[in-house]
């Protein structure tokens, strides 16, 4: 579906992709980065995932309740991803437009729900 900030399935898939490979920068032998990584990924690309599914919604209800889902996924990925910034795992400079693209989104799906 194409919004005023394009279309949103393949943002949100996009922003899975780039999380990926922010998850593939972190430490493997460090157990910390790896598991506070591994719940970023998971939320990171849940966003895209409910999104799709919320575009299949049998009802306005159920669209409503999977574009809540979104919202709370990616503020959930910028939870891990200042958590492991803040731990030193990432610089801010390698995450600054990671975290520029959840917060856009989660703009976006808070614009949706009203």
């Amino acid at each position: 579906m194409f919004h005023e900030h394009g279309n949103l399935r393949e943002r949100t898939r996009e922003f899975a992709r780039r999380v990926a490979r922010a998850f593939h920068a972190l430490p493997t032998r460090d157990r910390v980065a790896q598991e506070w990584g591994v719940q970023m990924l998971r939320s990171g690309s849940s966003v895209g995932a409910n999104y799709r599914e919320a575009q299949r919604g049998r009802s306005k209800a159920e669209y409503r309740s999977r574009l809540g889902d979104c919202l709370r996924e990616a503020d959930e990925t910028v939870y891990w991803i200042e958590l492991l910034e803040l731990e030193k795992y990432f610089r801010p400079a390698q995450v600054s437009a990671l975290k520029q693209e959840a917060s856009e989104l989660i703009a976006i799906f808070v614009t949706l729900l009203k």
